[in-house]
């Protein structure tokens, strides 16, 4: 078969498919449509999130390029703020989507290079052709979870969401005394404290300031109160509900060294959902995995990708510390020590990532298989 005889077949097998890129934005979308690589886009604005406009776009472009109004529509999207409902949308409706992962798509690594939303959408759309021609590594599609998976992961989002605020509450509170020379009070009582406190002359403090104080301890006893609410929430779930998910919740809770908050994160935010084949999917979707630069006799490291999830990230390096801690006889642990235990802060640092993508997989295999992680140690 000749390459003319491939590409005519080629064309004459992707002439009764509509190919459409998003470009979404806050007010407006920019829609891009082909049929075929050697076909010119089509690139119309619609206003954002109007879907019956969206569906006489559709209608327009299939007429536009001579297609049937039944012919197939393949369609892309970059993971973002709008999330996955217009994927379950357009499924709903019989078109074939995917959600890609923004940080592989490819760019010019040029310094200065043109950017415009039109410009992108012609991007996306010239990736969709080459994805659905055979190129299947031209990006990475996103897994998209169902609505209950999605849902699951609010708990612990908004419980990180509060910690958050509830740090930088007491911070500022922090500052505002420190700006008078006054230490905050380890107390659980500030308000009452206010009108004992003195300023370096003796006189008490200022009127104004006193009351933002009392604001800002009445916001931080209300956040702290959230949070004890949200973390019996989850004590309750764990304890009586029911569900694969919960399961692996409670089987990661078997290791010491392991608490409800990684067990909860770990397994709603990763295992509970995901399906991986090997570890090195595993290690790639938390973005642990290293990044090595080589051209020429040029050879160096650029330190783990970070192109996976940040919300596993930042919960494996605290659980490898806490390995290090609750499981010192473990193989994981003694390799550790061999390795970056007498290293200095900046070696055991690195090495402390290491140990996190190699805990993370560690634990892939013991929810997969019910392999323990070499000398690790259960509860009682």
């Amino acid at each position: 078969m000749t390459r003319a005889t491939q590409s005519n077949e080629y064309i004459g097998k992707t002439s009764q498919v509509l190919y459409l890129a998003f470009e979404l934005g806050v007010d407006e979308w920019k829609l891009g449509f082909s049929k075929d690589l050697g076909t010119r886009p089509r690139v119309r604005v619609m206003p954002a999130r109007d879907l019956k406009q969206l569906g006489r776009e559709i209608a327009a472009a299939k007429q536009w390029f001579g297609l049937s109004a039944t012919a197939a529509v393949r369609s892309c999207y970059e993971a973002g703020r709008d999330g996955f409902w217009l994927h379950r949308h357009l499924t709903s409706t019989g078109v074939d989507n995917r959600v890609v992962d923004s940080s592989s798509i490819e760019v010019n690594r040029r310094q200065r290079r043109a950017k415009s939303d039109r410009l992108d959408v012609r991007k996306l759309l010239g990736m969709l052709l080459r994805y659905h021609a055979g190129e299947s590594k031209v990006w990475s599609v996103v897994r998209v979870p169902t609505v209950d998976e999605e849902d699951r992961r609010q708990l612990h989002r908004e419980l990180r969401t509060l910690k958050k605020e509830r740090t930088r509450v007491t911070n500022r509170m922090q500052g505002l005394l420190a700006n008078q020379g006054i230490r905050l009070p380890k107390s659980r009582d500030l308000g009452a404290l206010l009108e004992g406190m003195r300023v370096w002359d003796g006189s008490p403090l200022p009127a104004g300031l006193r009351a933002r104080l009392q604001r800002e301890w009445e916001h931080a006893q209300f956040l702290h109160g959230k949070i004890v609410e949200l973390e019996r929430e989850r004590r309750r779930a764990i304890t009586y509900d029911r569900g694969q998910a919960i399961e692996k919740v409670r089987q990661l809770l078997r290791l010491r060294a392991i608490g409800p908050n990684g067990a909860w994160v770990y397994v709603n935010e990763f295992f509970g959902w995901r399906h991986f084949r090997n570890r090195k999917e595993v290690g790639a979707a938390a973005g642990l995995t290293p990044t090595p630069y080589q051209s020429g006799d040029t050879s160096r490291e650029q330190g783990i990708s970070k192109a996976g999830s940040r919300h596993i990230r930042a919960v494996a390096i605290e659980m490898a510390w806490c390995w290090l801690r609750y499981q010192p006889a473990s193989r994981l642990s003694r390799w550790y020590q061999e390795r970056f235990g007498r290293g200095g802060t900046r070696a055991r640092k690195v090495g402390i990532v290491a140990l996190a993508r190699k805990l993370l997989i560690e634990l892939w295999r013991f929810l997969e298989h019910g392999v323990i992680p070499e000398g690790a140690v259960l509860k009682a």
